[in-house]
């Protein structure tokens, strides 16, 4: 069962190429936001805290994608919707982390820009992504 929902994006993509007023899945969506919580996490500096919180960054992010890409290969309903929901946990344990490492570091967190923002986004179009399936739509 192929995800076939689209979404406008209005970012630039982490290519540098605009995308803006195009159609395009979540997929990429998604693969352009793990990409640059990565870039986030190879510049935070080496703490004992961000050691720890970073890990659990990337680890919940890249958990993102291969939960968003074994979505897009399953072959029923029930799978498609059990990977997305795995999705959308794994997005919520992404955004926890990103607050989580900005919120003490105020100079971080200008850092990450729209990166909190793009998260919480993903989210919430996850959830819908979920919500239609679940209605059959």
């Amino acid at each position: 069962m192929s995800n076939t929902t689209n979404i406008t994006n209005t970012k630039n993509t982490t290519n540098g190429s605009s995308r803006e007023g195009t159609k395009y899945d979540i997929h990429g969506r998604i693969y352009d936001f793990i990409v640059r919580v990565i870039k986030l996490v190879n510049s935070l500096p080496k703490t004992s805290s961000n050691s720890v919180s970073s890990q659990q960054l990337l680890r919940s992010a890249t958990s993102m994608g291969a939960n968003d890409q074994e979505a897009d290969g399953t072959s029923t309903k029930r799978d498609f919707i059990h990977c997305y929901t795995t999705t959308r946990k794994e997005t919520k344990e992404t955004n926890y982390w990103l607050k989580l490492i900005g919120d003490p570091n105020p100079a971080l967190k200008t850092k990450m820009g729209p990166i909190p923002q793009e998260g919480q986004e993903i989210a919430a179009i996850v959830s819908s992504i979920i919500n239609k399936a679940r209605a059959g739509k």
